[in-house]
């Protein structure tokens, strides 16, 4: 967890921090009560760091409501917020630190908030501290002396100095030094550290052409770039909310999807008339995407051990109308294998892993993963691959996939297979995807800081006959 007396490490260490931001900017009135926004975004928080909570599904879970998530500390927080020890008042203090530091926010408004916050959520005594705590940031912020630890020492230590200044655990540091070089892993910090843009994909099996969805922007004022490697897609910086608002993700015209997973698709290469298998499809965007790709003949099998989520993919299958092609499957991958006496023309493997290829867009993720995480990943990796390999026909496609830069998990994880597995050969991705995202072994590779998309990884892998 990220230290209080290190102050460029916690300012932005969750989506809730930026979500709170804009919210307070809106909604500051000081000398009053705290606004129902903030201290729903101080909940969200809360919930991030004590649950292992998602940010991006508590804000659709709010749907903008202070009621829904008010009501839910009061039945749960509620109940445990005097407990609270100095480490959970980091929490309260990260919103202040982030609007007197990177939002430029009256400072006496941050102040006054965030003391009536720590009294609200822990106890009155803690206003008092956090009073201190931040009248001293904007002093210190005032005299341009805000303390940054030198880049000095040895490895370690100037790990440890990159960590507090670019916000990353030193783990991350140290292993992306190792990979990249000091000098990248600093470009990719600051690119996890901007503002994530998104990708809108045309849904064509709507009739939604990419001209159409510009047309559309354009109307709502939305500022957008065409993607250089999908004709699908449209790259859009900020206006999401528009675009929202507008309901044209709610009527199906279009689906948010990075470029990255987009090319992963196009690794896959789904063919009108082929079985294809998606492993561990939810949320389901690669699904849709290869679904859409079938000109309403095949089938695409949408396997996953969550329920929950294959019920919303479901829902979103109708909505996209590839319903008439998708088939949800609720299961364990490795025991639906095993029992499995169908082979398949295509199976892809979109394997769960450390995210570190999307840690723009997933600012919690960088604080919830851990070391001890990858090696437990990659025992899950082979697994799955394994299962997976079972499921594909002879002369037929296995492609594995990540949403992460680390060899560890992707060419390391398709080396180990192949010995496993001298029946599969890699074969490139030359012509499926453009040549800049070819790594010299064949894989598709997407570099953040290279290709400004998100970070991805896949593997086609054939299966002799």
């Amino acid at each position: 967890m990220a230290q209080a007396v290190s102050l460029p490490r916690i300012l932005v260490s969750t989506d809730a921090s930026k979500a709170l931001s804009k919210q307070a900017a809106s909604t500051r009135k000081p000398r009053t009560s705290i606004s129902t926004k903030k201290r729903v975004s101080a909940v969200r928080l809360m919930r991030i760091q004590f649950g292992g909570a998602f940010a991006d599904l508590l804000n659709k879970k709010g749907k903008g409501s202070g009621d829904n998530e008010m009501g839910y500390v009061e039945r749960t927080l509620g109940f445990r917020t005097k407990d609270l020890d100095d480490r959970d008042l980091r929490l309260i203090l990260r919103i202040g630190f982030y609007e007197i530091v990177k939002l430029d926010m009256p400072p006496y408004a941050v102040v006054d908030e965030n003391v009536r916050l720590a009294k609200v959520a822990l106890r009155p005594g803690a206003g008092n501290l956090v009073n201190g705590i931040l009248r001293k940031l904007v002093l210190l912020k005032d005299n341009n002396s805000l303390p940054l630890p030198k880049l000095e020492g040895n490895d370690r230590a100037q790990a440890r100095a990159l960590a507090t200044i670019y916000s990353h655990p030193v783990w991350m540091v140290r292993r992306w030094t190792k990979y990249l070089g000091q000098e990248e892993a600093i470009k990719l910090m600051v690119w996890n550290n901007s503002d994530p843009s998104f990708s809108l994909r045309a849904n064509s099996r709507k009739g939604v052409t990419r001209a159409d969805l510009v047309m559309q922007l354009n109307l709502l004022k939305v500022p957008h770039e065409l993607s250089l490697h999908l004709d699908e897609f449209i790259r859009v910086k900020t206006g999401l909310q528009n675009v929202i608002q507008a309901g044209l993700l709610k009527e199906g015209l279009c689906a948010v999807q990075d470029e990255s997973a987009g090319l992963v698709v196009a690794v896959v290469d789904p063919q009108p008339g082929q079985s294809i298998v998606d492993c561990c499809a939810a949320p389901g965007g690669k699904t849709l995407y290869m679904a859409s790709r079938l000109s309403g003949q095949g089938l695409v099998y949408a396997i996953d051990i969550n329920k929950g989520r294959l019920r919303i993919l479901n829902e979103t299958a109708k909505l996209h109308q590839v319903n008439s092609v998708i088939r949800t499957i609720h299961a364990d991958l490795r025991t639906f294998a095993d029992n499995s006496t169908v082979k398949y023309d295509k199976v892809l493997l979109d394997a769960p892993c450390s995210g570190l290829g999307v840690l723009s867009k997933r600012a919690d993720l960088r604080w919830n993963r851990r070391l001890e995480d990858m090696e437990e990943l990659k025992i899950l990796q082979d697994e799955l691959l394994d299962a997976a390999s079972l499921l594909v026909k002879p002369g037929g496609v296995l492609v594995y996939s990540t949403c992460s830069i680390d060899p560890e998990e992707n060419e390391e994880r398709v080396e180990a297979f192949l010995l496993r597995h001298p029946e599969f050969s890699i074969d490139p991705a030359d012509g499926l995807v453009p040549s800049d995202f070819v790594t010299k072994h064949g894989f598709f590779s997407s570099d953040p800081v290279k290709h400004s998309l998100d970070g991805a990884f896949a593997a086609r892998l054939v299966r002799a006959f």
